[in-house]
């Protein structure tokens, strides 16, 4: 499972000047929410949480002043040039969600590899997957098979490309040999 841990600490103080300073200590704000909880202000590592958010469906295991959560990674705020972290929205996740979330993650870990090997395009792969999955597939199983998913589908758009450059070449023909080629108008 993809799970990282990491300590936040309790920070009291708000506003744009703030969040400056916390960052420059080198931490990033960040706020922890979820169903039936109070918001807590937190600043989390900022070296830390950036590996944390590399990974594909990250589920932190959070202690700070209040006690022990789960969270995913909510809205991550990054500077629009630098491309640094500037805050982040973490919501409070349950045991069975995070379960799922490592489960996928182990999927898109193997579907990548498999595509990679391959020689294909591997969010090809991870997009293939994620359709399996919301169409109610286990992501284990989805996985199996998302590369030879990826792969049907790039040979339908060969397919189609090739269908297409097809009548074009025919259209061209009919135009040089002085067959008139009726223009389709719009209406």
């Amino acid at each position: 499972m993809t799970t990282v841990v990491l300590t936040a600490a309790a920070r009291s103080d708000f506003g744009k000047g703030a969040a400056r300073r916390i960052r420059r200590e080198g931490s990033i704000p960040a706020v922890i929410y979820g169903e039936g909880s109070e918001l807590v202000h937190v600043s989390l590592p900022e070296h830390d949480l950036a590996l944390a958010l590399r990974k594909p469906r990250v589920v932190i295991n959070l202690t700070y002043p209040g006690g022990t959560v789960l969270v995913k990674p909510r809205d991550v705020q990054r500077d629009p040039v630098k491309r640094s972290l500037d805050h982040v929205d973490l919501l409070i996740i349950t045991k069975e969600e995070a379960q799922e979330r490592g489960e996928m993650a182990e999927a898109i870990k193997t579907a990548t590899a498999a595509a990679e090997e391959a020689g294909m395009d591997a969010a090809a792969a991870v997009q293939a997957l994620e359709e399996a999955v919301a169409a109610g597939e286990n992501p284990t199983e989805a996985a199996e098979h998302a590369v030879a998913d990826a792969e049907h589908k790039a040979e339908e758009y060969a397919e189609a490309a090739a269908h297409e450059a097809d009548v074009e070449a025919a259209e061209a023909a009919e135009a040089a040999e002085g067959v008139e080629v009726a223009p389709v108008v719009a209406e």
